[in-house]
């Protein structure tokens, strides 16, 4: 069997996180290297590795509607991103939605600082 990600160490409470919301099929962490005043990882416990992985439309949906539930108790404005595959920035091959806000006087157009 493949090692763990971190995410399902944390999942697993293996590793300690700052868990700001979890219900049976997602949890949502800080970020410990935020790229954002307020950075957020939204979670599915259940494994994919990328994003378009998802199939089923139903879990698709829960993953978003989690992720904008998320952020709306955090923030009133925010950037939801997803990064798919090492082309596309991922480096924790397991689906997250990064939850970014909290910017002063408008927000980077990048995704970094």
């Amino acid at each position: 069997m493949a090692d763990k990600t971190i995410f399902q160490r944390i999942i697993d409470r293996e590793i300690p996180s700052d868990i700001v919301f979890e219900d049976d099929e997602f949890i949502a962490i800080r970020d410990i290297a935020p790229k954002a005043p307020v950075h957020l990882l939204v979670i599915p416990k259940r494994l994919s590795t990328r994003v378009d992985e998802i199939a089923d439309e139903a879990e698709m949906g829960r993953l978003w509607l989690t992720a904008t539930r998320v952020a709306r108790a955090h923030l009133q404005d925010y950037r939801l991103i997803v990064n798919v595959g090492p082309g596309g920035g991922q480096e924790v091959f397991h689906t997250h939605v990064h939850v970014l806000g909290g910017w002063t006087g408008g927000h980077p157009v990048g995704f970094g600082a």
